[in-house]
C-alpha cells in the first residue's frame, strides 16, 4: 500500500513539474517577446532530427519484435490445409508490412527532408493525374489479387472431401464436445432432437431408440400416463395455475408422441446400422497423421464454434444448421512435441464462441497419433459402440395399437 501510495505521488509531483515547466517557457517566450505561435528554425531543426531518429527506433523495435517472436507468433501449422492458409496469411503480412514501412518512411522522412527554412516558402502541390491514378490502381490490382487467391483457398477448404475421408460429428453443448466416429462403414447414424433422452444424447435414430422414446413419453416420471393420473386425482386440489401448467405439459407431450408414432411408421429398419457401429468419444478425440477428416458439426442450445487453433480450422456450430469442416492432419502430437520441445504440448479443441458462464473451460483434448497407433486404437473402440454402449439389449417395447389409439383420443 506504501509502495503505491508513493508511486502516485510521484506521478502527481511529475505532472505538476511539467506543467510548471511549460508555464516557465510561456514566460520566457514572452520576455523575449515572442509570441507562443512562433517556432525558431533551431527548434524545427531539432524537431525534424527528433522524427528522423524515431523513425529509426521505431522500425529497430518493429523488426526485433519480429525476430524475437517470430513472423506472426502462430508457429508452423499441424495440417495440411492449415499450410495453405498460412501461406495465404503470410503473403497479406508482406503486402502489409511492405506498406507499413514505405508509408512510414515517407511520413518521417518527408518531416525531416522538408522542414522549414528561413525565405523558402512551401510550395503548393494540389493535385497530380498521374499520382492519383498510381495509388488508386496499384491497391485495386493488390485488392484483387489478395481476394481471388482468398477465393481460391476457401473453395478448397470448403469443397468436399476425398471418398477416402474419416466421417466424425462434433456435437456441441454448454459446456462440452462430444465426438462421434462414423464406425466401420464410416456413415454416420442419423438424428432427430425428438428422440434425446439419457441414453441417447445425441438423439441418434434406431428402432430402439425410437421404442425408448416412446416408452419414456408414455410411461416415463413425467410421461403421459403420470400426468394424466395428476389430472384425474380427485383426492389433491390444484390451483387454477397448475392446472394450466399440466393441461400444456400434458398436450405437448401428446403431440410428441403422435410425431413419434409417425416416425416409427416411416423408419426404415435398414438404418439402423450405420448408427449402430458409431463411436461416442468424450474429453480427448483422437485422430490420425495424414488422414483427411469431414467434421460434421451440431449445437444443442446456443451457438457455439469448433475451433481447432494448431489446424487452422474454425467454424460455427448452430442450433437447427448443419456445418461442417475438413482438414488432415500433417503432424502427430509426438512430433509436435519435439518441434516445441514442449514435453506436455497437446493439440486441443475450442469453443470460439462466448456461450455462457462456463464458456472458458469449453475444451477438448486432440491426441494425432501415426497410422500404426491409431488403428491399434480404434480397434479398441470396436467393443464400444454405440449399441454396445447404450443399448446392450434391444429398448423396452413400444406402446400397443391400443396405447395409441387412447392418446389419439385423450383430446
Amino acid at each position: 500500500m506504501e509502495n503505491k501510495l508513493i508511486i502516485l505521488l510521484v506521478i502527481i509531483l511529475g505532472a505538476i513539474a511539467v506543467a510548471q515547466l511549460v508555464r516557465i517557457y510561456e514566460l520566457s517566450s514572452k520576455l523575449r517577446k515572442n509570441e507562443e505561435h512562433e517556432i525558431s528554425n533551431r527548434d524545427n531543426n531539432l524537431n525534424a532530427r527528433m522524427m528522423f531518429g524515431f523513425m529509426l527506433l521505431f522500425f529497430a523495435g518493429f523488426i526485433y519484435l519480429m525476430t524475437a517472436y517470430g513472423w506472426t507468433g502462430r508457429g508452423s501449422a499441424a495440417s495440411v490445409e492449415g499450410i495453405e492458409m498460412d501461406w495465404l496469411l503470410n503473403l497479406n503480412f508482406v503486402i502489409i508490412i511492405a506498406v507499413f514501412f514505405l508509408t512510414n518512411f515517407l511520413l518521417f522522412y518527408f518531416t525531416w527532408r522538408f522542414v522549414r527554412k528561413p525565405g523558402v516558402p512551401a510550395f503548393y502541390y494540389p493535385h497530380n493525374n498521374k499520382l492519383e491514378m498510381l495509388w488508386t490502381v496499384v491497391p485495386a490490382i493488390v485488392l484483387a489479387v489478395i481476394i481471388i487467391l482468398g477465393l481460391q483457398t476457401w473453395s478448397n477448404l470448403s469443397g468436399p472431401s476425398k471418398p477416402e475421408a474419416e466421417k466424425i460429428e462434433l456435437f456441441s453443448k454448454q459446456f462440452d464436445w462430444t465426438a462421434r466416429y462414423a464406425g466401420a462403414d464410416n456413415t454416420l447414424g442419423l438424428y432427430d432432437y425428438k428422440l434425446t433422452l439419457d441414453n441417447n444424447e445425441l438423439a441418434l435414430l434406431t428402432t430402439s431408440t425410437i421404442d425408448s422414446s416412446l416408452n419414456n413419453m408414455l410411461n416415463g416420471p413425467t410421461g403421459i400416463r403420470s400426468l394424466q393420473k395428476l389430472l384425474n386425482n380427485r383426492d389433491t386440489v390444484y390451483s387454477d395455475s397448475t392446472m394450466q401448467v399440466l393441461r400444456t405439459d400434458l398436450s405437448r407431450k401428446e403431440r410428441l408422441y403422435r410425431f413419434l408414432t409417425q416416425m416409427k411408421e416411416n423408419h426404415n429398419p435398414k438404418l439402423d446400422a450405420s448408427a449402430w457401429d458409431d463411436i461416442i468419444q468424450k474429453d480427448t478425440l483422437y485422430l490420425c497423421k495424414g488422414q483427411e477428416y469431414e467434421i460434421a458439426l451440431r449445437a444443442k442450445d446456443v451457438i457455439h464454434s469448433a475451433y481447432f487453433p494448431h489446424f487452422r480450422a474454425q467454424m460455427n456450430t448452430v442450433p437447427g444448421m448443419a456445418t461442417r469442416m475438413k482438414f488432415t492432419p500433417n503432424k502427430t502430437t509426438s512430433e509436435m512435441r519435439d518441434e516445441k520441445n514442449d514435453a506436455n504440448f497437446n493439440y486441443i479443441l475450442m469453443c470460439n464462441k462466448i456461450c455462457g458462464g462456463a464458456h472458458y473451460k469449453m475444451k477438448m483434448v486432440v491426441v494425432v497419433l501415426d497410422r500404426p497407433a491409431y488403428k491399434k486404437w480404434m480397434d479398441g473402440k470396436k467393443k464400444a459402440t454405440f449399441k454396445d454402449q447404450y443399448f446392450p439389449v434391444a429398448a423396452a417395447p413400444a406402446a400397443t395399437s391400443a396405447d395409441t389409439t387412447a392418446v389419439d383420443t385423450m383430446n
